[in-house]
C-alpha cells in the first residue's frame, strides 16, 4: 500500500502501524464485534467505523494512545469510569502504556447499540 494512501478497510489501517499497536487496535476490533456482531465495518474520517442504523464508535491509533470515539452520548453515560483519562466532547484517549480498558469498552458499544437501535431507522 502506499504510504501516502487513505485506508479503505480497516485491515489496511491496523496494518500500517507497528506490532504492538497492531495487537491492540485489534483487541479493541474483536472486542466491538463481540459486541456488536450486526455491526458493519468502515473507515469514516479516516479511521475504523463500526456502524448500525448509524455510527456507533470509531477507534484510531496515536503516537502514545488509542482514541476512541463513542459520540458525546456514550462518553456521558460513562463519564464517571472515563474520568480516570484524557477526554474531549465524544473522545477518550487510552495511553499505550496501560492496559485499554476492553470491558469497559464492551459496555460502551453495547450501550451505543441499543442507543442506535432504539432511535427509528435512517432513510437511506
Amino acid at each position: 500500500m502506499n504510504p501516502n494512501a487513505k485506508p479503505t478497510t480497516i485491515n489496511e489501517y491496523i496494518a500500517a502501524f507497528p506490532a504492538e499497536v497492531q495487537r491492540v487496535l485489534e483487541d479493541v476490533r474483536e472486542t466491538i464485534k463481540k459486541v456488536a456482531p450486526e455491526a458493519t465495518e468502515t473507515i469514516s474520517y479516516g479511521i475504523p467505523t463500526f456502524t448500525q442504523n448509524g455510527a456507533l464508535v470509531h477507534f484510531a491509533a496515536f503516537k502514545n494512545h488509542l482514541g476512541f470515539y463513542a459520540t458525546p452520548t456514550g462518553h456521558a453515560a460513562f463519564a464517571k469510569e472515563l474520568s480516570g483519562y484524557k477526554e474531549g466532547k465524544g473522545s477518550v484517549q487510552f495511553p499505550f502504556d496501560q492496559p485499554v480498558p476492553l470491558e469497559l469498552i464492551s459496555r460502551i458499544v453495547a450501550f451505543r447499540v441499543k442507543e442506535n437501535l432504539d432511535k427509528p431507522a435512517r432513510k437511506k
